[in-house]
């Protein structure tokens, strides 16, 4: 009995040193498994208890108990404290320091052609228009037949279209048959509103063309509407775009849906007028298409072209903003490339 007690003091003198001495969990886990496991050194004596005298043996397996229990609860404790410093290591590393500088957010910025489009619509809202929204899936009959460009009208040429597989459904090629639906809407009301949004025409990319793009659409009517009034509001429109030294010229042109119609230049921001190779040696670059509107395309709106008369216009945002900023090649706008979007 004596050497069984002297052999148990001398493994938990041995334990709790070793317990007390693991540097981390895992050098824990193995005294653990040398003193208390199934065949370490505590079970290694349990087993020779069968030796003893009988009388011997419950005052033996007591002290064994005790033994077991006190290199348990040291086995915790240890644990425990190597939980409880790793916890602290991880706060110290993880702590907020209140004195550092505050991390910054990017700030997001608007599109370049988003912010010349609400230049534009501000310009017009500051003259007394109204933004009129129509929808980019359209039926034939507005994007054509009602402005004036039946189905063997060679104008037609003028736009390859995205039709869908639903008859005479399609996807609009300019932003024009707004004005049919805010005309039968409002008459016989006076209009002045502008119709921004996006037109799509199956196109060949280049620098200069896409098959998606903005336009921003004008109409304005009323009685004795005039030419006059059409030059003078784009006048002033162009001067507070591009600045009032800026000059301005219109040339005769051709559209279906207006009559008399026009062409706008302004003159070339790059060269001053004298000719360069942005503006084809010409001094002038085009802004918009403008006109009287077609007495025809008055009364498919519900006018009478006796009584009302008008003017509409149509701009593409992405046009003025390559003008403004002397961007040369409209792709940039869809590419989505940081290094183009973050320099405006």
């Amino acid at each position: 009995m004596s050497d069984l007690a002297q052999a148990l003091a001398s493994l938990e003198a041995g334990g709790q040193a070793d317990l007390a001495a693991a540097p981390d969990a895992a050098a824990l886990d193995a005294v653990r498994v040398r003193y208390l496991g199934r065949k370490g050194s505590l079970a290694t004596i349990l087993r020779g208890l069968g030796d003893l005298d009988p009388a011997e043996r419950p005052a033996a397996g007591k002290l064994a108990n005790d033994v077991k229990q006190r290199l348990e609860a040291a086995f915790q404790a240890r644990r425990d404290a190597l939980e409880a410093a790793a916890q602290a290591a991880r706060e110290r590393a993880d702590r907020l320091d209140v004195t550092l500088p505050g991390r910054p957010r990017p700030v997001g910025r608007l599109h370049p052609s988003t912010q010349v489009l609400r230049r534009i619509c501000q310009i017009w809202a500051d003259m007394g228009f109204q933004v009129y929204r129509s929808p980019d899936v359209e039926t034939d009959e507005m994007n054509f037949e009602l402005l004036n460009i039946p189905a063997y009208h060679p104008a037609r040429d003028m736009w390859d279209t995205f039709y869908t597989t639903s008859e005479g459904i399609l996807l609009r090629t300019h932003t024009s048959p707004g004005q049919i639906r805010v005309m039968r809407e409002r008459c016989p009301e006076p209009i002045r509103v502008i119709l921004p949004g996006m037109c799509y025409r199956y196109e060949q990319i280049t620098a200069r063309s896409e098959i998606q793009f903005h336009q921003v659409e004008g109409l304005a009517v009323g009685r004795h509407v005039t030419m006059t009034d059409l030059k003078g509001t784009l006048i002033s429109f162009a001067h507070r775009m591009f600045g009032a030294e800026r000059k301005v010229r219109f040339r005769a042109s051709y559209f279906p849906f207006t009559e008399p119609s026009a062409e706008m230049d302004v003159e070339c921001g790059i060269c001053g007028g004298s000719g360069c190779a942005i503006c084809k040696h010409s001094g002038w670059l085009e802004i918009l298409g403008c006109g009287m509107v077609h007495p025809r395309v008055l009364e498919n709106g519900g006018y009478d072209p006796a009584a009302f008369s008008g003017f509409a216009f149509g701009m593409g945002p992405e046009r003025i903003t390559m003008l403004r900023h002397r961007i040369e090649d409209i792709r940039y706008f869809w590419t989505n490339d940081l290094r183009f979007l973050e320099q405006f």
